[in-house]
Order: C-alpha cells, then sequence, then structure tokens
C-alpha cells in the first residue's frame, strides 16, 4: 500500500509540476497532506508508527542524498572565497537559534531546561529542499543563494553533537560521550574526503575509464559507498554526506557534470516518499494532543527564533534589507530534524513524546508555510517586478499627448540604450561568488 500511495501520488505531482513552479502550489506539502490523509490516525490506508524502521531508515537515506547533492553545487574554491556570510549564519545564527528556541520551548511550551534545550538543537537545522524555488533560481543574488545552500548543508552535521550530549543530559547520564562525537565528526569527514578522491583518481588512470552509458553511476556508487562505510564506523553520515559533494565537484567536475540531474531526480524521490511516510505519522489524534501552548511554541519557533538569531548575525554583513529578510525567513526545518527527534523517542526519556510532538508540529508549519512561500519570495529579486505595470502605460500616454499638443515639432526618438542602471554587468560579488548578467524583460 506505501508503494501504491507514492505511485499514484507521484503521477499526480508530475501533472501539477508546471503549475507549482509558478505558483505557491508545492509538491512537497502535497506529499505531507496525502500522508496526513492515508495515515493510520485518519483513513487507515498506511499503517506506519514513529517506531517502525523504514520512517527513521527512509528519513536518513534522504536527508543523505539530500546533503550529497547539494554538496556537488558547491566546490572548495567557492567555500573558501565566499564563507564570510555561511561563516556569520554557522558560528552566530545556529548556536542563536538553538538559545532562542530553547527559551521559548521552556517559557512558552513549559519544558524543563534541558528538554527545552535539546528540542532547541534539534529545530536548529535548516534544509534548503522546502525553498528549492529560492536556492535555485539564478534571480536571486548569488551570494544568498551560496549562503543558504552552505548553511543548511553544514549545520545538520555541527548540530548532532548538540543533540546527542543534550540528549544524555535530559537522560540524566553523566556520560555525555564527547569523545565518542567527535570521533564520528571526524570518521565522517575523513570518508566524505578520502572515498571521492580515491574513486576520482582510480577514473583517470589509464587502466579505467567509465562508459557514457556508466558515468552517471559514478556518483552513485561514490554515494553508497560513503554511506556505507559512514554505517559501518559509526561516522558522522550528514557530514560525511556534504563532504563527499563538495570533494566531487572540487576534484571531479566531469564526474559531476555526468551525476548532476541524475543524482537530483534520485534526491526528489527520496525526498518526497519521506515526507510521505512522515506525513502518515501526524493525525487528527496527535494534534489534539498537543496543548495550546504548544502550536504557539510551534509558530514563535518559526517566525521568531531564526529571524531573531539572523538579524544579530548579519549586522554590518553588507547584506541588503531584501535578502536579510529573505534568509530569516527561509530556515525551514526538515529531514535532519525528524531524524533528530527520531532519535528522542528512540533514547526514551522522560519528556521524549513531548519533545516529539513539539518538532513534529515546528516541522509540518514550516514545510507548509516555506515550500509554499519560496516562489513568492524569489519573485521579490525579479528586477521587471520592481516596476508597476502602470508606470510603462502612464508614460506612453504622456509622450502621445506632448506630440499632440506640439505636431510640427518633430520629436527625438526615446532610446532603450545606455548604461543599465541595474548594474546588470556581471562580475562577482564581495563574497567572491560569480553572478552572470541578467537582462530586463519587458
Amino acid at each position: 500500500m506505501l508503494l501504491l500511495s507514492f505511485a499514484a501520488i507521484l503521477l499526480v505531482a508530475v501533472l501539477v509540476s508546471a503549475l507549482a513552479h509558478r505558483t505557491i502550489l508545492s509538491t512537497a506539502a502535497l506529499f505531507l497532506v496525502a500522508g496526513f490523509a492515508l495515515g493510520e490516525g485518519t483513513t487507515g490506508v498506511l499503517h506506519l508508527q514513529a517506531e517502525s524502521p523504514i520512517v527513521a531508515q527512509l528519513a536518513e537515506l534522504a536527508l543523505f542524498a539530500v546533503l550529497f547533492t547539494d554538496g556537488m553545487r558547491v566546490g572548495w574554491a567557492d567555500l573558501r572565497s565566499a564563507w564570510r556570510l555561511p561563516g556569520r549564519a554557522l558560528g552566530w545564527g545556529l548556536p542563536l537559534t538553538l538559545l532562542v528556541t530553547a527559551v521559548l520551548a521552556h517559557y512558552v511550551a513549559g519544558l524543563d531546561w534541558a528538554e527545552a534545550l535539546l528540542v532547541g538543537a534539534i529545530l536548529a537545522p535548516t534544509d534548503p529542499v522546502f525553498a528549492a524555488a529560492l536556492v535555485g533560481n539564478d534571480k536571486v543574488p548569488a551570494r544568498l543563494r551560496h549562503l543558504l545552500n552552505v548553511e543548511s548543508g553544514v549545520n545538520d552535521g555541527l548540530a548532532l553533537p548538540f543533540v546527542v550530549v543534550l540528549l544524555a543530559v535530559a537522560a540524566g547520564s553523566d556520560d555525555l560521550h564527547l569523545g565518542e562525537l567527535a570521533t564520528e565528526l571526524a570518521v565522517g569527514l575523513a570518508i566524505g574526503v578520502l572515498v571521492p578522491l580515491a574513486a576520482i583518481a582510480l577514473e583517470r588512470t589509464r587502466f579505467f575509464a567509465a562508459s557514457a552509458a556508466y558515468a552517471p553511476l559514478n556518483g552513485v556508487a561514490i554515494g553508497l559507498l560513503v554511506l556505507a562505510l559512514g554505517k559501518a564506523t559509526h561516522g558522522n553520515l550528514f557530514l560525511a554526506a556534504f563532504a563527499a559533494g563538495i570533494t566531487v565537484a572540487t576534484f571531479g567536475p566531469r564526474e559531476r557534470a555526468a551525476f548532476e540531474h541524475f543524482g537530483e531526480n534520485v534526491a526528489e524521490l527520496l525526498k518526497l516518499a519521506a515526507l510521505l511516510v512522515f506525513g502518515a505519522l501526524i493525525s487528527p489524534e496527535f494534534l489534539g494532543e498537543i496543548p495550546w501552548t504548544g502550536w504557539v511554541f510551534a509558530a514563535l519557533a518559526i517566525v521568531v527564533a531564526r529571524p531573531v538569531a539572523l538579524w544579530v548575525s548579519f549586522l554590518r554583513s553588507g547584506l541588503s534589507l531584501r535578502e536579510q529578510a529573505a534568509a530569516m525567513w527561509f530556515g525551514p526545518k526538515g529531514f535532519a530534524s525528524v531524524v533528530y527527534g527520531l532519535l528522542v523517542l528512540e533514547a526514551g526519556i522522560g519528556a521524549a513524546d513531548e519533545v516529539f510532538h513539539l518538532v513534529a508540529l515546528t516541522i509540518v508549519i514550516s514545510i507548509l508555510a516555506h515550500s509554499s512561500t519560496d516562489v513568492v519570495v524569489a519573485r521579490a529579486f525579479d528586477e521587471s517586478s520592481e516596476v508597476p505595470n502602470w508606470h510603462g502605460v502612464l508614460r506612453r500616454m504622456r509622450r502621445s499627448r506632448r506630440g499632440a499638443a506640439v505636431p510640427q515639432q518633430p520629436r527625438a526618438a526615446v532610446g532603450t540604450g545606455g548604461p543599465d542602471t541595474d548594474g546588470g554587468d556581471g562580475g562577482t560579488t564581495d563574497d567572491g561568488v560569480p553572478t552572470d548578467p541578467q537582462a530586463r524583460t519587458k
């Protein structure tokens, strides 16, 4: 039934994808709502529980694929030359978001400080998947797209140590496992760098070569090997995935080009399947168990926590107000938060059920809100949208009136040439991110 449901909803999503691309309709929200409608607590078509193995496995696999493909969009040269803004978001924005969310969880939702800080750590990571129209739109400034993509790729792995430590604190454990956490991060980073380097080096020897038909599978093989080694060695999978993508983008441009479209399609399928499964966990009964303070917390966690944190982080950063507003709003909660929330259930702490309810509700609201507004915000960066439609009509009316009043005097042709006052001459941003010339539409 899960396969049948996914196939049917996928067909519907394909048929409405063109409409969703230019409107607030979201295919991500479609799968989430469909999962809610088919879940055991609603119609009972899908029999899934939070403890079902497929839930955690699919969410983890989807997050790995998304981070791997996101990393391929960012090479090491881009990171090195344009790290200033992502560094602010990670160095200041991530811990501030954690703290503000924890304060809200303590004073609004009524959690103890240990559980409140745990909720803050779970909801601190962001996911660009639900802001795809913004991150993938060439009209959005390159430095903003770069900021959101790098931040979301790195903060998943950075938040994991906080989650594990705070989970141990909430459970009352004396051993915080700091040494194991450091080892997991180091092993994940090593796997993410060394495996792609070895694969690329082997392909470039005179003994090996990938055929045109198998070239796209090179990226699949690298990703699967990184995933398998990360599982076997207990390395940080999310940091390994993002590091592997960056390594391929840096040292294997040919492999990156061959894998790009195929990899994005695979990541998209896994993402949609995970959304369907996650939606099936949410039911009217599940939502009814959350008190009104939990709903208030979820709303404030989205509209207050990240905006306040990034406003402080980007003081005197050089970002325009419009860019700052977009970065502050697009902090969607995604698969990393789902995976970390499931870790809480597995740990069995006293407030595990309450924590998971708050996390799940915040994720649902975030997916619906952010995936439905990415197109709207992206259009705000369209230069042609800055000039009202009535402006050209009014100008032509005024010109025609002047021509009718003085018919005997030849009128100079009004040219449309001249320098572009919008600065569409290409070049690079102040962060070293290359920009492409953009022609103004009429």
